[in-house]
Protein backbone atom coordinates (compact mmCIF):
# COMPACT_ATOMS: atom_id res chain seq x y z
CA UNK A 1 0.00 0.00 0.00
CA UNK A 2 2.91 2.59 0.85
CA UNK A 3 4.40 1.83 -2.65
CA UNK A 4 0.53 2.75 -3.84
CA UNK A 5 0.56 5.92 -2.32
CA UNK A 6 3.89 7.13 -3.55
CA UNK A 7 3.25 6.21 -7.48
CA UNK A 8 0.25 8.27 -7.02
CA UNK A 9 2.18 10.74 -5.34
CA UNK A 10 4.78 10.84 -8.12
CA UNK A 11 1.98 10.67 -10.70
CA UNK A 12 0.29 13.91 -9.70
CA UNK A 13 3.57 15.66 -8.93
CA UNK A 14 4.73 14.52 -12.23
CA UNK A 15 1.49 15.81 -14.18
CA UNK A 16 1.62 19.48 -11.90
CA UNK A 17 5.21 20.09 -12.88
CA UNK A 18 4.12 19.82 -16.40
CA UNK A 19 4.91 16.36 -17.58
CA UNK A 20 2.66 15.02 -20.62
CA UNK A 21 0.68 13.41 -19.21
CA UNK A 22 1.88 9.82 -21.50
CA UNK A 23 4.89 10.34 -19.75
CA UNK A 24 4.04 10.40 -16.12
CA UNK A 25 1.81 7.76 -16.75
CA UNK A 26 4.41 5.23 -18.36
CA UNK A 27 6.97 6.20 -16.19
CA UNK A 28 5.26 5.97 -13.27
CA UNK A 29 3.65 2.60 -14.40
CA UNK A 30 6.98 1.12 -15.65
CA UNK A 31 8.80 2.26 -12.03
CA UNK A 32 5.79 0.80 -10.02
CA UNK A 33 6.07 -2.38 -12.01
CA UNK A 34 9.78 -2.77 -11.54
CA UNK A 35 10.12 -2.14 -8.11
CA UNK A 36 7.05 -4.49 -7.03
CA UNK A 37 7.64 -7.66 -9.60
CA UNK A 38 11.37 -6.77 -11.17
CA UNK A 39 12.80 -4.32 -13.90
CA UNK A 40 12.77 -7.41 -16.76
CA UNK A 41 9.32 -7.73 -16.70
CA UNK A 42 8.74 -4.46 -16.21
CA UNK A 43 10.45 -3.94 -19.35
CA UNK A 44 7.90 -6.64 -21.01
CA UNK A 45 5.48 -5.23 -20.24
CA UNK A 46 6.27 -2.07 -21.95
CA UNK A 47 7.05 -3.90 -24.92
CA UNK A 48 3.89 -6.24 -25.17
CA UNK A 49 1.67 -3.26 -24.10
CA UNK A 50 3.04 -0.87 -27.30
CA UNK A 51 3.03 -3.68 -29.37
CA UNK A 52 -0.56 -4.34 -28.54
CA UNK A 53 -1.82 -1.30 -28.49
CA UNK A 54 -0.48 0.12 -31.79
CA UNK A 55 -1.21 -2.96 -33.93
CA UNK A 56 -4.95 -3.52 -32.61
CA UNK A 57 -7.58 -4.22 -35.06
CA UNK A 58 -10.10 -2.77 -33.16
CA UNK A 59 -8.44 0.27 -32.38
CA UNK A 60 -7.48 1.06 -35.92
CA UNK A 61 -11.28 2.94 -35.80
CA UNK A 62 -9.44 5.57 -33.96
CA UNK A 63 -7.30 7.20 -37.18
CA UNK A 64 -10.76 6.57 -39.52
CA UNK A 65 -13.39 8.31 -37.75
CA UNK A 66 -10.49 10.85 -36.70
CA UNK A 67 -9.92 11.64 -40.86
CA UNK A 68 -13.89 11.54 -41.10
CA UNK A 69 -13.78 14.56 -38.96
CA UNK A 70 -11.08 15.93 -40.48
CA UNK A 71 -12.85 15.74 -43.96
CA UNK A 72 -15.93 16.97 -43.10
CA UNK A 73 -14.79 20.06 -41.30
CA UNK A 74 -12.18 21.21 -43.99
CA UNK A 75 -16.04 20.60 -46.40
CA UNK A 76 -17.19 23.78 -44.71
CA UNK A 77 -20.06 21.10 -43.11
CA UNK A 78 -19.71 22.62 -39.57
CA UNK A 79 -20.76 26.46 -40.93
CA UNK A 80 -23.46 24.65 -43.02
CA UNK A 81 -25.02 23.10 -40.46
CA UNK A 82 -25.04 26.28 -37.89
CA UNK A 83 -26.79 27.63 -40.91
CA UNK A 84 -29.59 24.73 -40.98
CA UNK A 85 -29.94 24.75 -38.08
CA UNK A 86 -30.60 28.44 -37.64
CA UNK A 87 -32.86 28.48 -40.81
CA UNK A 88 -35.27 26.55 -38.69
CA UNK A 89 -35.07 27.57 -35.21
CA UNK A 90 -33.14 30.71 -35.24
CA UNK A 91 -36.73 33.29 -35.17
CA UNK A 92 -37.85 31.44 -31.80
CA UNK A 93 -36.82 33.08 -28.39
CA UNK A 94 -33.22 32.30 -27.63
CA UNK A 95 -32.97 30.36 -31.34
CA UNK A 96 -29.53 31.21 -32.14
CA UNK A 97 -28.54 29.55 -29.46
CA UNK A 98 -30.70 26.58 -29.90
CA UNK A 99 -29.46 26.27 -33.60
CA UNK A 100 -25.88 26.18 -31.64
CA UNK A 101 -26.74 23.49 -29.42
CA UNK A 102 -28.28 21.65 -32.07
CA UNK A 103 -25.26 22.32 -34.71
CA UNK A 104 -22.73 20.98 -32.19
CA UNK A 105 -24.69 17.44 -32.02
CA UNK A 106 -24.81 17.42 -35.58
CA UNK A 107 -20.81 18.27 -35.44
CA UNK A 108 -20.11 15.76 -32.90
CA UNK A 109 -21.51 12.91 -35.06
CA UNK A 110 -18.84 13.21 -37.58
CA UNK A 111 -16.37 14.94 -35.45
CA UNK A 112 -15.63 13.11 -32.14
CA UNK A 113 -13.80 15.79 -30.20
CA UNK A 114 -15.55 18.24 -27.85
CA UNK A 115 -12.48 20.40 -27.84
CA UNK A 116 -12.54 20.83 -31.94
CA UNK A 117 -16.62 21.24 -31.32
CA UNK A 118 -16.20 24.07 -28.95
CA UNK A 119 -13.78 25.89 -31.23
CA UNK A 120 -14.89 25.50 -34.44
CA UNK A 121 -18.33 26.43 -33.11
CA UNK A 122 -17.62 29.30 -31.21
CA UNK A 123 -15.97 31.07 -34.35
CA UNK A 124 -19.18 30.63 -35.83
CA UNK A 125 -21.99 31.22 -33.55
CA UNK A 126 -20.82 33.37 -31.10
CA UNK A 127 -19.98 36.19 -33.43
CA UNK A 128 -23.26 35.99 -34.87
CA UNK A 129 -25.33 35.95 -31.49
CA UNK A 130 -23.15 39.04 -30.31
CA UNK A 131 -24.52 40.99 -33.41
CA UNK A 132 -27.78 40.20 -32.84
CA UNK A 133 -28.08 41.28 -28.88
CA UNK A 134 -27.75 38.17 -27.28
CA UNK A 135 -25.89 38.18 -23.99
CA UNK A 136 -22.40 36.96 -23.31
CA UNK A 137 -23.60 34.17 -20.92
CA UNK A 138 -26.16 32.64 -23.29
CA UNK A 139 -23.57 32.97 -26.41
CA UNK A 140 -20.65 31.39 -24.50
CA UNK A 141 -22.75 29.26 -22.36
CA UNK A 142 -24.39 27.33 -25.51
CA UNK A 143 -21.27 27.16 -27.31
CA UNK A 144 -19.56 25.62 -24.06
CA UNK A 145 -22.36 23.65 -23.08
CA UNK A 146 -23.06 21.86 -26.75
CA UNK A 147 -18.94 21.51 -27.31
CA UNK A 148 -19.40 18.64 -24.51
CA UNK A 149 -21.42 16.84 -26.64
CA UNK A 150 -18.08 15.78 -29.44
CA UNK A 151 -17.18 13.07 -26.77
CA UNK A 152 -20.41 11.39 -26.42
CA UNK A 153 -22.49 11.49 -29.32
CA UNK A 154 -20.89 8.58 -31.59
CA UNK A 155 -17.98 8.80 -33.03
CA UNK A 156 -15.77 9.48 -29.93
CA UNK A 157 -12.29 8.88 -29.69
CA UNK A 158 -13.19 8.98 -25.13
CA UNK A 159 -15.12 5.95 -25.87
CA UNK A 160 -12.85 3.98 -28.32
CA UNK A 161 -10.15 4.90 -25.34
CA UNK A 162 -12.21 3.52 -22.95
CA UNK A 163 -13.27 -0.10 -25.18
CA UNK A 164 -9.28 -0.07 -26.16
CA UNK A 165 -8.77 0.18 -22.25
CA UNK A 166 -11.31 -2.47 -21.16
CA UNK A 167 -12.02 -4.33 -23.71
CA UNK A 168 -15.38 -3.42 -24.11
CA UNK A 169 -17.44 -3.62 -27.38
CA UNK A 170 -16.51 -0.47 -29.42
CA UNK A 171 -19.73 -0.71 -31.75
CA UNK A 172 -21.89 -0.97 -28.66
CA UNK A 173 -20.56 2.09 -26.36
CA UNK A 174 -20.99 3.77 -29.89
CA UNK A 175 -24.82 3.04 -29.85
CA UNK A 176 -25.36 3.16 -26.43
CA UNK A 177 -24.22 7.39 -26.81
CA UNK A 178 -26.97 7.77 -28.83
CA UNK A 179 -30.16 8.47 -26.39
CA UNK A 180 -27.68 9.87 -23.73
CA UNK A 181 -26.68 12.47 -26.32
CA UNK A 182 -30.16 13.17 -27.72
CA UNK A 183 -31.12 13.45 -23.87
CA UNK A 184 -28.41 16.32 -23.17
CA UNK A 185 -29.80 18.64 -26.40
CA UNK A 186 -33.08 18.22 -24.98
CA UNK A 187 -31.79 18.93 -21.66
CA UNK A 188 -29.69 21.51 -22.90
CA UNK A 189 -32.20 23.49 -25.03
CA UNK A 190 -34.98 23.35 -21.79
CA UNK A 191 -32.46 24.69 -19.40
CA UNK A 192 -31.99 27.64 -21.89
CA UNK A 193 -35.74 28.24 -22.10
CA UNK A 194 -35.65 28.15 -18.46
CA UNK A 195 -33.24 30.77 -18.47
CA UNK A 196 -34.71 33.16 -20.84
CA UNK A 197 -38.15 32.89 -19.05
CA UNK A 198 -35.60 34.28 -16.22
CA UNK A 199 -34.09 37.22 -18.18
CA UNK A 200 -36.08 37.40 -21.33
CA UNK A 201 -33.64 40.38 -22.03
CA UNK A 202 -30.15 37.81 -22.76
CA UNK A 203 -31.49 36.81 -26.34
CA UNK A 204 -33.84 38.77 -29.09
CA UNK A 205 -36.08 37.35 -31.85
CA UNK A 206 -35.12 37.33 -35.36
CA UNK A 207 -37.59 37.14 -38.14
CA UNK A 208 -38.38 33.77 -39.48
CA UNK A 209 -36.53 32.68 -43.13
CA UNK A 210 -39.36 31.80 -46.16
CA UNK A 211 -39.34 27.74 -46.09
CA UNK A 212 -37.69 28.02 -49.11
CA UNK A 213 -34.58 29.37 -47.83
CA UNK A 214 -34.84 27.00 -44.74
CA UNK A 215 -34.75 23.51 -47.27
CA UNK A 216 -32.12 25.44 -49.69
CA UNK A 217 -30.17 25.46 -46.23
CA UNK A 218 -31.10 21.81 -45.10
CA UNK A 219 -30.06 20.12 -49.16
CA UNK A 220 -26.25 22.15 -48.25
CA UNK A 221 -26.18 19.17 -45.42
CA UNK A 222 -28.08 16.01 -45.82
CA UNK A 223 -25.26 14.12 -47.25
CA UNK A 224 -23.43 14.16 -44.02
CA UNK A 225 -26.45 13.65 -42.04
CA UNK A 226 -26.79 10.96 -44.19
CA UNK A 227 -23.06 9.74 -43.67
CA UNK A 228 -24.07 9.50 -40.22
CA UNK A 229 -27.13 7.66 -40.32
CA UNK A 230 -25.58 4.62 -42.85
CA UNK A 231 -22.90 4.47 -40.49
CA UNK A 232 -23.92 4.07 -37.02
CA UNK A 233 -27.37 2.23 -38.83
CA UNK A 234 -24.79 0.15 -39.87
CA UNK A 235 -23.18 -0.66 -37.08
CA UNK A 236 -26.73 -0.91 -35.09
CA UNK A 237 -28.28 -3.14 -37.90
CA UNK A 238 -24.95 -5.60 -37.68
CA UNK A 239 -24.28 -4.89 -41.22
CA UNK A 240 -20.33 -4.21 -40.18
CA UNK A 241 -18.26 -3.55 -37.45
CA UNK A 242 -17.46 -0.15 -35.72
CA UNK A 243 -13.86 -0.64 -37.65
CA UNK A 244 -15.51 -1.07 -40.60
CA UNK A 245 -18.33 1.82 -40.47
CA UNK A 246 -15.01 4.00 -39.72
CA UNK A 247 -13.50 3.12 -43.01
CA UNK A 248 -16.85 3.32 -44.83
CA UNK A 249 -17.28 6.77 -43.23
CA UNK A 250 -13.93 8.18 -43.98
CA UNK A 251 -14.41 7.26 -47.43
CA UNK A 252 -17.65 9.04 -47.13
CA UNK A 253 -16.48 11.99 -46.19
CA UNK A 254 -13.88 12.14 -48.62
CA UNK A 255 -16.42 11.86 -51.54
CA UNK A 256 -18.47 14.77 -50.17
CA UNK A 257 -15.35 17.06 -49.94
CA UNK A 258 -14.64 16.13 -52.97
CA UNK A 259 -17.60 16.62 -54.82
CA UNK A 260 -18.07 19.93 -53.17
CA UNK A 261 -14.85 20.91 -55.03
CA UNK A 262 -13.03 22.22 -51.74
CA UNK A 263 -10.27 19.16 -52.28
CA UNK A 264 -6.99 20.14 -53.07
CA UNK A 265 -3.67 17.53 -52.99
CA UNK A 266 -1.95 20.56 -50.58
CA UNK A 267 -5.49 19.94 -48.04
CA UNK A 268 -5.61 16.42 -48.52
CA UNK A 269 -2.34 16.10 -47.00
CA UNK A 270 -2.73 18.39 -44.49
CA UNK A 271 -5.63 16.67 -43.48
CA UNK A 272 -4.04 13.56 -43.52
CA UNK A 273 -0.93 15.09 -41.58
CA UNK A 274 -3.31 16.20 -39.16
CA UNK A 275 -5.19 13.16 -38.59
CA UNK A 276 -1.50 11.23 -38.20
CA UNK A 277 -0.24 13.47 -35.50
CA UNK A 278 -4.26 13.27 -33.78
CA UNK A 279 -3.65 9.87 -33.95
CA UNK A 280 0.08 9.77 -32.94
CA UNK A 281 -0.94 11.42 -29.78
CA UNK A 282 -3.64 9.30 -28.40
CA UNK A 283 -2.19 5.83 -29.25
CA UNK A 284 0.75 6.99 -27.42
CA UNK A 285 -1.25 8.34 -24.03
CA UNK A 286 -2.90 5.11 -24.51
CA UNK A 287 -0.29 3.12 -24.36
CA UNK A 288 1.42 4.70 -21.38
CA UNK A 289 -2.35 4.26 -19.68
CA UNK A 290 -1.67 0.99 -20.16
CA UNK A 291 1.12 0.51 -18.74
CA UNK A 292 -0.23 2.33 -15.63
CA UNK A 293 -3.38 -0.46 -15.52
CA UNK A 294 -0.29 -3.08 -15.37
CA UNK A 295 1.03 -1.48 -12.38
CA UNK A 296 -2.28 -0.97 -10.93
CA UNK A 297 -3.52 -4.27 -11.87
CA UNK A 298 -0.29 -5.58 -9.88
CA UNK A 299 -0.33 -3.59 -7.15
CA UNK A 300 -3.57 -5.17 -5.92
CA UNK A 301 -5.31 -1.68 -6.02
CA UNK A 302 -8.45 -3.21 -7.35
CA UNK A 303 -8.90 -5.52 -5.39
CA UNK A 304 -8.32 -3.59 -2.00
CA UNK A 305 -11.12 -1.15 -3.95
CA UNK A 306 -13.31 -4.02 -4.18
CA UNK A 307 -12.38 -5.40 -0.05
CA UNK A 308 -12.95 -1.43 1.06
CA UNK A 309 -16.21 -1.59 -0.85
CA UNK A 310 -17.86 -4.77 0.83
CA UNK A 311 -16.44 -3.40 4.32
CA UNK A 312 -18.62 -0.52 3.80
CA UNK A 313 -21.71 -3.20 2.50
CA UNK A 314 -22.87 0.28 -0.30
CA UNK A 315 -24.90 -0.94 -2.62
CA UNK A 316 -24.32 -0.07 -7.00
CA UNK A 317 -25.90 2.52 -6.55
CA UNK A 318 -24.39 4.08 -3.62
CA UNK A 319 -20.75 3.03 -5.06
CA UNK A 320 -21.98 5.00 -8.59
CA UNK A 321 -22.69 8.14 -6.17
CA UNK A 322 -19.77 7.94 -4.39
CA UNK A 323 -18.24 7.93 -7.92
CA UNK A 324 -20.08 10.36 -8.87
CA UNK A 325 -18.59 12.94 -6.55
CA UNK A 326 -15.39 12.27 -6.93
CA UNK A 327 -15.39 12.49 -10.94
CA UNK A 328 -17.23 16.52 -9.86
CA UNK A 329 -14.68 16.93 -7.74
CA UNK A 330 -11.55 15.33 -10.17
CA UNK A 331 -12.96 17.05 -12.70
CA UNK A 332 -11.91 20.88 -11.16
CA UNK A 333 -8.02 19.79 -11.70
CA UNK A 334 -7.75 17.42 -14.31
CA UNK A 335 -9.47 17.64 -18.03
CA UNK A 336 -11.14 14.87 -19.39
CA UNK A 337 -7.90 12.44 -21.33
CA UNK A 338 -6.29 12.72 -17.92
CA UNK A 339 -9.56 11.66 -16.25
CA UNK A 340 -10.11 8.54 -18.38
CA UNK A 341 -6.67 7.28 -18.08
CA UNK A 342 -6.33 7.86 -14.28
CA UNK A 343 -9.58 6.33 -12.91
CA UNK A 344 -10.87 3.50 -15.54
CA UNK A 345 -8.01 0.95 -14.60
CA UNK A 346 -8.74 1.46 -10.45
CA UNK A 347 -12.67 1.74 -11.14
CA UNK A 348 -13.45 -0.79 -13.91
CA UNK A 349 -12.69 -3.84 -11.87
CA UNK A 350 -14.74 -1.94 -8.88
CA UNK A 351 -17.60 -1.79 -11.01
CA UNK A 352 -17.66 -5.30 -12.75
CA UNK A 353 -17.09 -6.95 -9.10
CA UNK A 354 -20.76 -5.60 -8.19
CA UNK A 355 -22.10 -6.54 -11.67
CA UNK A 356 -21.87 -3.19 -13.08
CA UNK A 357 -22.61 -3.57 -17.29
CA UNK A 358 -19.80 -2.14 -18.58
CA UNK A 359 -21.40 -0.26 -21.43
CA UNK A 360 -23.53 1.47 -18.66
CA UNK A 361 -20.12 2.60 -17.19
CA UNK A 362 -18.90 4.02 -19.94
CA UNK A 363 -21.22 6.29 -20.82
CA UNK A 364 -21.18 7.28 -17.40
CA UNK A 365 -17.76 8.17 -16.73
CA UNK A 366 -18.25 9.94 -20.23
CA UNK A 367 -21.43 11.95 -18.96
CA UNK A 368 -19.25 12.54 -16.02
CA UNK A 369 -15.88 13.80 -18.32
CA UNK A 370 -18.42 16.44 -20.04
CA UNK A 371 -19.64 17.69 -16.92
CA UNK A 372 -15.84 18.33 -16.17
CA UNK A 373 -15.27 20.09 -19.71
CA UNK A 374 -17.96 22.82 -18.40
CA UNK A 375 -16.51 23.36 -14.64
CA UNK A 376 -13.97 25.77 -13.20
CA UNK A 377 -11.04 26.25 -12.63
CA UNK A 378 -9.94 24.14 -15.08
CA UNK A 379 -12.80 23.18 -17.80
CA UNK A 380 -11.35 23.39 -21.07
CA UNK A 381 -14.30 24.22 -23.33
CA UNK A 382 -14.21 27.65 -21.09
CA UNK A 383 -10.89 28.02 -21.96
CA UNK A 384 -11.49 27.27 -25.53
CA UNK A 385 -14.12 29.91 -25.37
CA UNK A 386 -12.10 32.60 -23.79
CA UNK A 387 -9.36 32.19 -26.48
CA UNK A 388 -11.53 32.69 -29.00
CA UNK A 389 -13.65 34.83 -27.46
CA UNK A 390 -11.73 37.34 -26.33
CA UNK A 391 -13.85 39.96 -25.10
CA UNK A 392 -16.12 37.15 -23.70
CA UNK A 393 -14.78 37.62 -19.47
CA UNK A 394 -14.28 33.98 -17.92
CA UNK A 395 -16.73 35.21 -15.01
CA UNK A 396 -20.04 36.07 -18.17
CA UNK A 397 -18.46 32.68 -19.48
CA UNK A 398 -19.04 30.19 -15.88
CA UNK A 399 -22.51 32.57 -15.63
CA UNK A 400 -23.60 31.12 -19.14
CA UNK A 401 -22.83 27.77 -18.07
CA UNK A 402 -24.83 26.98 -14.99
CA UNK A 403 -27.70 26.08 -16.32
CA UNK A 404 -26.43 23.67 -18.32
CA UNK A 405 -24.10 22.19 -15.86
CA UNK A 406 -27.30 21.52 -13.82
CA UNK A 407 -29.10 20.16 -16.92
CA UNK A 408 -26.13 17.71 -16.95
CA UNK A 409 -26.46 16.59 -13.58
CA UNK A 410 -30.64 16.09 -14.22
CA UNK A 411 -29.10 13.94 -17.16
CA UNK A 412 -27.09 11.52 -15.26
CA UNK A 413 -29.57 11.38 -12.30
CA UNK A 414 -32.07 9.97 -15.35
CA UNK A 415 -29.80 7.55 -16.38
CA UNK A 416 -28.72 5.90 -12.79
CA UNK A 417 -32.37 5.34 -12.39
CA UNK A 418 -33.43 4.75 -15.43
CA UNK A 419 -30.20 2.82 -16.53
CA UNK A 420 -32.46 1.75 -20.47
CA UNK A 421 -31.86 5.12 -21.25
CA UNK A 422 -27.85 3.65 -22.53
CA UNK A 423 -28.42 -0.34 -22.34
CA UNK A 424 -31.74 -0.07 -24.50
CA UNK A 425 -30.79 0.52 -28.18
CA UNK A 426 -27.19 -1.80 -27.51
CA UNK A 427 -29.70 -4.56 -26.15
CA UNK A 428 -31.58 -4.27 -29.41
CA UNK A 429 -28.39 -4.82 -32.07
CA UNK A 430 -28.61 -7.01 -34.46
CA UNK A 431 -25.48 -9.60 -33.22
Amino acid sequence: MTATLIAFAALFGLLFLGLPLVFALGLVGFAGFAILVDFGPAAALVGNVAWDTLTSYTLSVLPLFLLMGNLVNHAGLSRELYDASNAFVGHRKGGLAIATIMACGGFSAVCGSSLATAATMARIAIPSMRRLGYSKEIAAGSVAAGGTLGILIPPSTILVIYGGMTNTNIGQLFIAGVLPGMLAVVLYIAALTGYLFLKPSSAERVPALPWRERFRAFRKVWAVLVLFVFVIGGIYAGVFTATEAAGIGAFGAFVIAALRGSLTLRDLFQIFRETAQATAILMAVLVGAMIFSGFVNVAGIPQASVAAIRALDASPTQVILLLLVFYLILGAVFDSMAMVLLTVPVFFPLTQSMGIDPVWFGIFVVVCVEISLITPPIGMNLFIIRSIAREIEMSAIIRGIVPFVIADLVRVGLIILFPAIVLFLPATMAR
